[in-house]
């Protein structure tokens, strides 16, 4: 039988079926298809995008950096396994039967709690001591590269991991919800950390968290703690 694209209950019988082993290989190798997606989406954006750049020049890229992008992945595939195991002990449940609508409004209510989440992590992650310790290294990239995204201290990335975790625990996303909500994700954390301009300059006005709204973020550390929009930051006064 052909499964459609709001029925997954095929393919949940598979995971549930998995052995622990079998969710290692997949959990690693989402996670490493998913950065080079996002890398292959910055390259193509910024050689295509006739816009001018925000910067004079990308950040240089390192080892170092490679080494981070590749932790960031192993942690992100960590919480990919632990989700998993919360499903399988039934702390995440997940809606089988969703509706085109409910999955549009689950994904839409996913983008704006974690908007919230995030800007107060984020601004978390600013206090000096926290910030010397974790969340310093991500901000030697004050003009941006193709892995800037991925340049994050392990506890962020499972930080980021954990509140996405306690949302599903609490309430039954469907699993197309989710998987919408991480792509979007990655495609918005890829964009914001580009050296030009992606949205028109008219999307400011509709709180969106543009690039150059991010692009500033790191020019001035203390302004734009937002992630997908402007919102908290205009709310809280530390918009930019």
């Amino acid at each position: 039988m052909v499964l459609n694209w709001l029925d997954f209950s095929g393919y949940l019988k598979i995971f549930w079926q998995f052995s622990w082993l079998q969710w290692i290989v997949f959990s690693i190798l989402s996670n490493v298809f998913l950065c080079l997606f996002s890398i292959g989406l910055f390259q193509f954006i910024e050689k295509t995008c006739p816009k001018q750049q925000l910067q004079e020049k990308s950040h240089p890229v390192t080892g170092s950096d490679f080494y981070l992008c590749l932790l960031t992945v192993i942690c992100n595939s960590f919480v990919m396994l632990l989700g998993a195991f919360l499903w399988k002990i039934n702390w995440i449940s997940l809606d089988q039967s969703p509706s085109g609508v409910s999955v549009f409004l689950e994904t839409i209510a996913l983008i704006l709690l974690m908007d919230l989440l995030m800007y107060f992590f984020h601004y978390a992650a600013h206090q000096p001591f926290i910030y010397k310790k974790l969340h310093a290294r991500h901000h030697e990239h004050i003009s941006t590269n193709f892995l800037s995204l991925f340049v994050l201290h392990p506890f962020e990335t499972i930080g980021f991991g954990f509140m996405i975790l306690a949302l599903l625990m609490g309430y039954d996303f469907s699993i197309q919800s989710i998987s919408l909500y991480i792509i979007i994700n990655l495609i918005w954390g890829t964009i914001g950390h580009l050296n030009r301009e992606f949205f028109p300059t008219s999307f400011d006005r509709f709180f969106v968290g543009t690039t150059r709204f991010h692009n500033q973020h790191h020019l001035v550390e203390n302004k734009n703690f937002g992630f997908y929009t402007s919102f908290w930051d205009r709310v809280f006064g530390t918009y930019r």
